[in-house]
């Protein structure tokens, strides 16, 4: 190589390995009989080409596995002798491993280097406004969100697809912005591919007229048969005067508009079927864009209107779900078409649970069939689901953060999703009690011990968090007991009423249910040495809260579901379980999105507090708490 071709070099260098392989090769055949690329000692050609080499991440370790002999012992050899040019070098490898030490810590790997990252890092979050956002959603809005703003204090875009009117409403992309800013996600820009409609028409205008795009009105049946057998279609060739000619038909909304659509001419055989002649454009008329109304007959799909907009707004690494992977050359290949700048891509590994599904399809069917209550259903795997579930922000955000942009897809079981929630949701939540209104046990409390008069005490409303404040207990001796502790006493039988005391049980009347029985007070019995510690709620001294205590089931039956396998057939058949309780009179404070605990029931999230019932709309039973059963992680449906 010459002078005049070794130093435009340094720039060429931080391509992608692709680009810059030929190059490595030139490298290490001129390095055949020389110590340095460029005279006896070391220059400026030998010390900004290392330092491109040392900064691109793929091409110095492919250097380092030797294959280029040559370049190789050229490359080791500049690193141990001269340490004076790679200050900046390691300035930077310990700011990258600084920026990814959080992270790390929490429990995931991210260890990974954005390429070209030192001329800026823009990121986007592509939902489309269909449906509420699911969880799933929430790993690539967090993923986003962190390599823009944590990693690399870059900037992160948010774009709602909304190219298929019949699809998405204003509701969900309302509700979209809503949930984002809910999980603290900030987007430092908003936009709409429907912004674009214009821009994308003259695109796809570009690609005909260069011959890389074609109007077919084959009949959906036989292109899906002739893409899966890699046959052409017989318009495949058709001139681009007579394709510009029908896309305009498509734009007026025509009848010969609305039978063709518009393809990539990408490839007819290539073994990766994303790649054979994708459809780019297709009309709709039957439903107006929730945006632009009737302006437009035809859209943009999205396959098209990604890599095109991506390119168009700036985004310089698009992190995408796996289930793209093999899109991935298509969406390069309309970027190389069209000229358009490049954009770096990183793929994760979507979240996937047991007795779930993700797809927004399957979710809006369950919907719109009444299966559940709404989008916010508590079995709902949305944002909002989990979140009227009880789960805590800060739970779901460091739950999903500690997954990781890893490539490995695993199918994990709701255990740690919800015990992350419990860690932060124990120390701080209020301990109230409840008893089943259903065949509640009625006891009388005898002895020197047992109260004249019904009383109140101050006691705190969590055992080891003071800073939660106090409740007024109260104490009497007429109390309520569930009737699975009553049936479990026996005669005689010492046993201990938590917050209180030890009770010795007197006499217990009937057995199956049991209507009533009467304890002695036994205030100096030591607590550690029963079996059995209950609660209570006194029946007089307090007005008792009526609530509703929720629990909730997976809503299919089965673990994983195949593509071939009919949602219907798998619902689980009841995935819900309401009793109807008494609670303690503090509670008539709590208001909804409270979490509170109770005691040996479990953790709830208050849906409903009795100052939460609008006029009319408490139905016979009247004002009440309405109270979700929190899952802990333990197996079983809590």
């Amino acid at each position: 190589m010459k002078l005049d071709e070794l130093k435009p070099l340094e720039a060429l260098l931080a391509a992608d390995f692709r680009q810059i392989e030929p190059r490595l090769q030139a490298l290490d055949k001129h390095l055949t009989l020389r110590t340095y690329l460029d005279g006896y000692v070391l220059g400026d050609i030998d010390t900004k080409i290392w330092l491109a080499l040392r900064g691109n991440r793929a091409a110095s370790a492919f250097i380092k596995r030797g294959i280029l002999a040559n370049l190789a012992r050229w490359f080791q050899y500049i690193e141990d002798v001269h340490p004076e040019i790679q200050a900046d070098i390691k300035a930077k490898d310990a700011a990258a491993k600084a920026k990814v030490a959080a992270a790390s810590k929490a429990g995931a790997s991210y260890a990974m280097a954005l390429q070209d990252a030192d001329k800026g890092v823009v990121t986007r979050f592509l939902p489309e406004p269909s449906g509420y956002l699911h969880i799933g959603h929430a790993k690539a809005a967090l993923l986003s969100d962190y390599f823009a703003h944590q990693a690399y204090k870059g900037s992160m875009r948010l774009r709602l697809d909304d190219t298929n009117p019949s699809k998405e409403k204003e509701e969900y992309q309302d509700a979209i912005i809503e949930d984002l800013s809910l999980l603290g996600i900030k987007a430092d820009s908003l936009s709409h591919s429907s912004d674009y409609f214009q821009y994308l028409y003259e695109m796809a205008i570009r690609m005909i007229k260069e011959g890389h795009a074609y109007a077919d009105d084959t009949d959906q049946e036989t292109m899906r048969d002739e893409r899966w057998k890699g046959i052409a279609s017989k318009h495949r060739e058709q001139p681009v005067e007579e394709t510009l000619r029908i896309f305009e038909e498509m734009k007026k909304g025509s009848e010969e508009g609305l039978r063709n659509c518009i393809r990539a001419k990408l490839s007819v055989d290539n073994p990766n079927k994303a790649m054979r002649d994708p459809v780019i454009y297709r009309c709709n008329i039957e439903t107006p864009h929730h945006r632009t109304g009737t302006t437009w007959k035809m859209y943009p799909m999205y396959d098209f209107a990604c890599p095109v907009l991506d390119s168009h707004e700036g985004v310089t690494h698009a992190l995408r779900s796996t289930e793209y992977t093999d899109r991935n050359p298509q969406y390069q290949w309309f970027q190389d078409t069209l000229k358009l700048r490049k954009v770096h891509m990183w793929d994760f590994a979507r979240i996937n649970f047991i007795r779930t599904f993700l797809s927004k399809r399957k979710l809006a069917k369950l919907v719109d069939t009444g299966k559940v209550w709404g989008w916010d259903d508590p079995r709902m795997p949305t944002i909002r689901g989990v979140r009227r579930r009880g789960m805590t922000v800060p739970a779901l955000r460091d739950f999903i953060l500690k997954q990781g942009p890893s490539r490995n897809v695993v199918t994990m079981d709701w255990t740690n999703f919800w015990a992350s929630n419990k860690k932060e949701i124990d120390p701080i939540a209020p301990r109230h009690t409840a008893i089943s209104q259903k065949d509640a046990v009625k006891v009388t409390v005898t002895g020197a011990e047992a109260p004249a008069e019904p009383y109140t005490i101050d006691r705190p409303r969590h055992p080891k968090n003071k800073d939660v404040g106090t409740k007024k207990v109260a104490f009497a001796s007429e109390l309520l007991m569930d009737q699975a502790d009553a049936k479990s006493f026996k005669e005689g039988e010492e046993v201990t009423l938590m917050a209180w005391g030890n009770a010795l049980v007197r006499n217990i009347a009937g057995s199956d249910p049991i209507p009533g029985l009467t304890c002695e007070l036994n205030l100096k019995g030591d607590v550690k040495s029963t079996e059995k510690k209950v609660t209570w709620l006194a029946a007089q001294g307090q007005t008792l809260v009526p609530a509703e205590l929720w629990d909730f089931d997976y809503l299919i039956t089965k673990d994983v579901l195949g593509e071939d396998d009919k949602l219907e057939d798998f619902l689980t058949p009841n995935t819900e379980t309401m009793e109807d309780a008494w609670c303690d009179e503090a509670s008539a404070q709590l208001k909804k999105d409270d979490i509170i605990q109770l005691e040996r029931r479990g953790y709830y999230r208050v849906d409903k507090g009795l100052d939460d019932w609008k006029a009319g709309e408490e139905g016979p039973k009247g004002k009440r708490l309405v109270l979700f059963c929190i899952p802990t992680g333990k197996t079983g449906s809590k």
